[in-house]
């Protein structure tokens, strides 16, 4: 991971807000990352954050916005960390409203873990990893090697 963190940003729709207030909250230190967001996600941050966005302390935070969840967003982010292109992932998920997509959130949250991705699902883990020192810092995540069942013999 380089210094400059690379963070996707989720959060089902009770739980949304709470993620804005967050990133609100944070958004000095955000500034320095990329953000990768799910789209309604997305579109609410920079909603929300427009009038910091215009000034010019803020005109470089840029907000990458992929497809809404439920239409493929949690695979798009999914296909992004398994390619290396997502450092760490916040995650406000709602577990009491069961979703249409669920499936695709274990999917997604199943990713993480296997590619040893740190992932906050609620505000308290967020706050614990944007004020790690590693978190301003390059680090190298040790990522399980597979390899063993990647050549595994296959039989039919």
């Amino acid at each position: 991971m380089e210094k400059k963190k690379r963070i996707a940003l989720v959060a089902h729709d009770n739980r949304k807000q709470d993620l804005i207030e967050w990133v609100e909250y944070n958004a000095v230190t955000l500034l320095e990352h990329k953000i990768i967001c799910t789209g309604t996600t997305g579109k609410l941050i920079e909603q929300q954050l427009k009038p910091a966005l215009d000034s010019e302390k803020f005109s470089s935070f840029e907000v990458t916005k992929l497809k809404s969840g439920p239409l493929g967003g949690d695979q798009q982010l999914g296909a992004m960390i398994v390619d290396g292109e997502i450092d760490l992932m916040i995650f406000f998920w709602d577990p009491m409203q069961p979703q249409p997509h669920d499936v695709d959130v274990k999917a997604l949250l199943r990713i993480t873990v296997l590619y040893n991705i740190p992932t906050a699902c609620n505000r308290s883990t967020a706050d614990f990893i944007i004020s790690s020192h590693l978190f301003n810092e390059e680090y190298r995540q040790k990522v399980k090697d597979y390899s063993t069942y990647i050549n595994r013999e296959v039989k039919m």
